[in-house]
């Protein structure tokens, strides 16, 4: 079921995100981050199916605009991330 998928990958997003945020090092947090931003990309696919198979009656626009703009803060984070890493090494 559509919505029991949804309500995986958007719960996962804040839990690997709390993870990250207790990491063990630089790596571990990257890696962290990069599963939450892979919860929060299949988080938007699931969304993008319940609206074009018109699944629920809500207008969906707001939610994939604003799981696009998740997405593109944690490609941030993690790409400033690695290039700390590679200062670093």
């Amino acid at each position: 079921m559509i919505s029991k998928q949804l309500l995986r990958s958007g719960t996962s997003i804040g839990a690997n995100i709390e993870e990250a945020s207790a990491a063990q090092s630089k790596k571990d947090f990257i890696a962290k981050m990069a599963i939450a931003s892979k919860e929060a990309r299949e988080t938007k696919y699931w969304l993008m199916l319940l609206q074009k198979g018109q699944s629920v009656n809500k207008n969906l626009d707001r939610n994939l605009s604003d799981i696009e703009e998740i997405v593109k803060i944690m490609t941030s984070i993690i790409k400033t991330s690695q290039d700390k890493l590679k200062n670093i090494l």
